[in-house]
């Protein structure tokens, strides 16, 4: 039977513990062991149920539990301690803003576009690489200050989960997400909550706008599942990667222009700065830059000027290293979606994608090949996948030799307070006022070599522990769900 309503159980805080709330809204805490720690401290049966989510234990902690902690003068001399160190993290300058002040080109502010974000699993809004990378991305530039404001969507069935029946097949279910029980909240002008609306073929497009702070990167979500949407229009946020060619479409078309749109009403309201670049992290969100020249044009610029201008200020990543894996969308489609789109010429808008080389298919709109010539800048992810991208695309620039193609690598990095362990962490932390090279981030990347083997080996012996305990918890899980004994 289907849910009529759903109610979310917000707890009253006393005056004391409600920084707690501004703590558990910003993702920080997700690669911050400090706030970890402190939320575990709040009671850590309920923490461990939770599965680590800070809104989830505040709203099943028990009353009795916080009048307790309210009158706890280590807890809340420790919550004062935690919070003080969140606004500092928020308003002091950082890497970026020293580089800034040394280089008046700095961009003021870079729009991040990604159809995923894996930041952590209490927002589950990714499905693999693309989204764990974009997820590094913001913490990253949250730690070194980059003005980076991340634009997606919010997928209210996320991406799903993956379970074994009990003659060992796979099996596939959607999560049913709640935006108000996650860490976002709405994003309000004067008017009342943002409404964006884009043109989706012959109708029109509503989406509500939520928002996710990520240590100091503001991440906008937009959402489709709205009242001022018929029943279509509402599924169109519905699943990460779902359904068919059309449904793909509505979404990258909500994406990168409803996204561009949705940051020109996040800097309206917020007074930052907008964004002088744009990044495309895959192709998926390629659409921004036709919302981009038809802004220009409604200025008054010529359609070349408006693209020229557009692409000195776009920045595409490539992901996929076969074709099979590239958004492709037949012509009519395109032809259909944006036959009335501004005063962008339709005929400009098709050969932006079109597949106009030796081997291509012209019956298709390929969204890479868009991102491509959209972008003054193109990478791909490795330097291994910058050579076979190069061999990808040479299509697209049929005078040059492959190695010349103009596509380069940044190889893919991780966040590390996100994905080392904290034991490992550490070891590797430098004394205070440490000068040596070595140091990033206040920990020291050689300082391995000083420690003893005795040491690094029950650190071994340790994580691995670790990892035997969570594969036997799991598949006990699985082996419950499926009526299979767990007494082994």
């Amino acid at each position: 039977m289907r849910a009529i309503r759903r109610f979310t159980v917000r707890p009253v805080l006393p005056e004391v513990l409600k920084p707690l709330g501004e703590l558990a809204r910003n993702l920080r805490w997700s690669w911050h062991t400090d706030t970890q720690d402190l939320f575990r401290s709040i009671d850590p049966k309920v923490w461990d149920a939770a599965k680590g989510d800070p809104i989830r234990l505040l709203a099943d902690v028990s009353v009795e539990r916080l009048q307790m902690l309210a009158a706890d003068k280590k807890f809340t001399k420790s919550l004062r301690m935690v919070t003080a160190d969140l606004e500092e993290y928020l308003v002091g300058d950082l890497w970026y803003q020293g580089y800034a002040a040394e280089t008046p080109a700095a961009p003021k502010a870079i729009g991040y576009f990604s159809p995923e974000f894996g930041i952590t699993e209490v927002l589950p809004q990714y499905s693999g690489g693309l989204g764990i990378l974009a997820g590094d991305h913001l913490k990253a530039a949250s730690d070194l200050g980059v003005p980076v404001i991340g634009v997606g969507l919010l997928y209210r069935a996320g991406y799903f989960r993956q379970s074994l029946n009990l003659a060992g097949w796979q099996q596939e279910r959607y999560p049913l997400l709640d935006p108000n029980s996650l860490p976002l909240t709405l994003l309000h002008g004067p008017e009342g909550a943002v409404r964006i609306e884009v043109p989706l073929a012959e109708r029109t497009l509503y989406a509500q706008v939520w928002l996710a702070q990520v240590g100091r990167i503001p991440l906008l979500l937009l959402d489709s599942d709205v009242e001022h949407n018929s029943g279509y229009e509402r599924e169109v946020t519905d699943r990460l990667y779902g359904g068919g060619t059309d449904h793909r479409l509505a979404q990258e078309v909500l994406l990168g222009i409803g996204g561009v749109r949705a940051i020109r009403a996040y800097c309206e309201i917020t007074g930052s700065p907008a964004p002088q670049v744009f990044h495309l992290n895959e192709g998926h969100a390629g659409f921004l830059g036709l919302e981009r020249i038809r802004e220009y044009l409604y200025d008054g610029m010529d359609f070349d000027t408006a693209l020229e201008r557009s692409r000195a200020g776009t920045v595409f990543t490539t992901h996929t290293p076969v074709p099979a894996g590239i958004d492709r969308f037949p012509r009519e489609l395109i032809v259909n979606q944006f036959g009335h789109f501004g005063e962008v010429p339709l005929d400009r808008i098709l050969a932006l994608g079109a597949e106009d080389y030796e081997g291509g298919d012209t019956s298709k709109f390929n969204m890479a090949v868009m991102g491509f010539r959209l972008g003054q800048r193109a990478n791909g992810v490795s330097e291994l996948h910058g050579e076979v991208s190069r061999e990808m695309f040479q299509g697209l620039w049929p005078d040059f030799d492959t190695s010349e193609v103009p596509i380069t690598s940044v190889t893919n990095g991780v966040h590390h307070l996100t994905w080392v362990h904290r034991d490992l962490l550490d070891l590797l932390e430098a004394p205070t006022g440490s000068t040596s090279e070595s140091v990033i981030d206040g920990y020291d990347w050689n300082a391995l070599a000083g420690v003893d083997s005795h040491t690094i080996w029950a650190l071994k012996r340790n994580l691995r522990t670790e990892l035997i305990t969570m594969a036997r918890e799991r598949l006990a899980a699985s082996s419950a769900i499926r009526g299979l004994p767990t007494d082994w």
